[in-house]
């Protein structure tokens, strides 16, 4: 919902550094396997018990996530490019959750409330968007993107505040899942409804 709004704001700056990226030699695939593995680093974190320490390479890795696309439209494009880039982001997506349950069993059912959230909301995103290139369909309403997919309630840019608020306050970790786990399955339907329109 916010990704369209935070867009024209955040685009213009990673565009700038992505040229200078560019420039350097520095290539977009690198630049979203450095993202990915500092998101991995802040599950590792969460998981051995430091959940405010993991923000640094959290906030870091989503810095690269938007910075690897701008390089990528310094240079050249490529469809693995954006596979790797969403490949990546659903790992790291589903290692947050994965790492509290870690750090506290008791965390373990609503963990898994939002992985299976998650999972239904991914497969609604993922699934219209391969429909939407069978069609031809295209949009950059939230940025020119290699997948095309429809808006939802909750997107990026939410789900990157909802980690922080998580790491933030690791002890509200249960009540939050539980609570973006019910919006994540909205947003699905959503676009499921919305793709019953658009498909039929």
């Amino acid at each position: 919902m916010l990704d369209r709004l935070i867009r024209p704001l955040i685009d213009p700056p990673l565009n700038r550094l992505g040229r200078t990226l560019a420039n350097t030699g520095v290539s977009a695939n690198g630049v979203t396997g450095a993202g990915f593995a500092l998101g991995l680093v802040a599950a590792v974190t969460i998981a051995v018990g430091a959940p405010g320490w993991a923000l640094l390479p959290l906030l870091a890795s989503r810095l690269l996530d938007g910075l690897d696309g701008a390089v990528a439209r310094a240079t050249r494009t490529t469809d693995f490019g954006g596979y790797l880039d969403i490949w990546c982001d659903f790992v790291f997506y589903g290692a947050v959750p994965f790492a509290f349950a870690v750090l506290d069993p008791a965390n373990a059912l609503p963990a898994a409330f939002l992985l299976l959230a998650f999972y239904v909301n991914g497969t609604s995103f993922l699934g219209y968007s391969i429909m939407a290139e069978k069609r031809g369909l295209t949009s950059q309403a939230q940025g020119v993107k290699s997948l095309y997919y429809s808006a939802g309630l909750l997107e990026g840019t939410e789900t990157i505040v909802f980690f922080v608020l998580l790491c933030l306050l690791p002890g509200l970790f249960a009540p939050l899942a539980w609570g973006f786990g019910v919006l994540c399955l909205f947003t699905a339907v959503a676009r499921v409804a919305n793709a019953r329109s658009l498909l039929t």
